[in-house]
């Protein structure tokens, strides 16, 4: 395909307006960019030998339509935003517009929680209501997540831990109004119209960095008010890949209680670093056995394979909960002597 038929990336296109701005101008935005933006653009601009003249005034046109979107966010709201749009553009590419703006700044939302100490967003937090606490902690990372939620009382840890998993889409306003109240605490956003967040992901994850006890006060409360929920978390609170976390003593231990040829099973869908693993804390007779039947075993459907991994998982979490090997929450009780 010729090189003016080929469709732009983004960061193209980026290099494209930076160009077509002049070095002045370009200079001016460059000073509302991360350093790594700032590398990342100035590589594709150096990259950038010759663009079909077509192809620059559509990068440029994008750009003024996005410009344009966004400052009607800005004064009114993704509703007036909508509206106005769809008046200028026809509604398919109004929620274009809208949607690339929104996704973009919602990778930049809370970004100032990034680097924030758990201990000190605390503080800040933990008298707001459970749902704004839920919030917050969905915007932060699962290790800044984790230190909080294990700080919280007990009574509002499973309040807020349910809120994380069954939330699934708040409105931007709210957001950005949380965002801004949070800000001025510690020392913009708009997201999606109503922005995808939380789910039993979420919490999983946060719950696989808290400290066991945390954990288990959890998923027992949850058991009483939302079984099935508890169950759902459970399943995604250790995955197969998981074991890369695990040491050598914890691996050979639930080797032995688990069947061969579930092994076999798991093992076909597994990645290499899991395989590897496995495979080094086993005997080579036995590494020799796993791979003539993996061989010979043939094509075998992806439910049989997510079957016989969650099989394995579940013996861990059962000789976890029995003491008998070591999950590495990379938590607060993760000190062994």
């Amino acid at each position: 395909m010729p090189k003016s038929e080929q469709k732009l990336s983004n960061k193209t296109k980026a290099a494209l307006v930076i160009i077509s701005l002049g070095p002045e101008k370009a200079a001016k935005l460059y000073h509302y960019l991360k350093d790594e933006e700032v590398e990342q653009l100035t590589v594709e601009v150096a990259s950038i030998q010759r663009v079909d003249s077509q192809k620059i005034d559509e990068a440029l046109n994008e750009f003024y339509e996005l410009c344009m979107a966004q400052n009607y966010i800005s004064e009114g709201g993704i509703d007036y935003a909508r509206q106005v749009l769809e008046n200028a553009f026809g509604t398919k590419k109004a929620m274009m517009l809208i949607s690339r703006i929104t996704d973009t700044l919602h990778a930049h939302s809370f970004e100032f929680l990034k680097k924030a100490d758990p201990k000190h967003l605390l503080s800040f937090i933990q008298y707001e209501h459970p749902q704004t606490i839920a919030l917050i902690l969905l915007y932060t990372t699962p290790e800044q997540a984790a230190a909080i939620l294990s700080e919280l009382p007990r009574d509002k840890q499973i309040d807020v831990a349910q809120r994380i998993a069954t939330m699934d889409r708040t409105s931007p306003e709210i957001v950005k109004e949380v965002e801004n109240i949070l800000e001025k605490k510690l020392s913009s956003v708009v997201t999606s119209n109503l922005t995808e967040i939380g789910g039993v992901k979420s919490i999983a994850e946060i719950l696989n960095r808290v400290d066991r006890s945390t954990e288990k006060y959890i998923l027992d409360e949850l058991s009483k008010t939302n079984p099935d929920l508890e169950e759902e978390i459970k399943r995604r609170l250790f995955v197969f890949e998981d074991i890369v976390y695990l040491d050598s003593r914890s691996i050979q231990r639930f080797l032995r209680d688990i069947n061969i040829k579930d092994l076999v099973v798991a093992l076909k869908g597994a990645n290499k670093e899991v395989t590897d693993l496995i495979m080094s804390n086993m005997t080579k007779r036995m590494q020799d056995t796993i791979k003539e039947e993996i061989e010979f075993l043939g094509p075998v459907r992806l439910s049989e394979v997510e079957e016989a991994q969650q099989k394995i998982v579940q013996t861990i979490r059962r000789l976890e909960e029995a003491n008998e090997i070591v999950i590495n929450r990379g938590g607060k009780d993760e000190i062994l002597v």
